[in-house]
């Protein structure tokens, strides 16, 4: 089954409706962060994508969500300061949302993706492609450097 965002609305920072369909024809990497796990240091990796592939049609899109182990305790605008602060991340942050269980989207819609369940951990990556469809999910031990070569795919496409 093809699973697509592009009806998908979720929570911006500022608190408002956003629609995922906003970055059609854009491709997407969507993940949800902590500030506070062991994978934390992957913003760097996050970030460095968003600058070297932002201008090509990637859009870096971050989900702050303590569903693991309480690992993303603070306010939205205590998480963007450590963001900004620790790993000079200017990647858009969303509301704080819910992965598994109870979900929140994007992840009701993302869960359904192969393969199916809830997210098992923070940091976990779902890749989408320009016209919205799901392309990959990916593990949270899936360094943001070793997707270079499926973005680089997906914006040439």
């Amino acid at each position: 089954m093809t699973i697509n965002v592009s009806d998908v609305s979720v929570k911006s920072s500022d608190g408002t409706t956003k629609s995922l369909g906003d970055y059609a024809g854009k491709v997407l990497l969507i993940v949800n962060v902590a500030s506070r796990c062991g994978f934390t240091k992957q913003y760097a990796g996050l970030q460095a994508l968003n600058k070297a592939y932002a201008g090509k049609g990637l859009a870096v899109l971050g989900f702050p969500c303590n569903d693991f182990g309480a690992q993303e305790p603070g306010t939205l605008d205590e998480i963007k300061n450590f963001c900004s602060t620790q790993f000079g991340v200017d990647f858009e942050l969303f509301s704080k949302v819910h992965a598994k269980g109870d979900t929140t989207e994007p992840y009701t819609t993302l869960n359904k993706t192969e393969p199916v369940g809830d997210v098992a951990w923070n940091f976990e990556k779902f890749l989408i492609a320009k016209d919205s469809t799901v392309i990959a999910r990916y593990k949270s031990d899936v360094t943001p450097d070793s997707l270079k070569t499926p973005i680089e795919a997906a914006l040439a496409v």
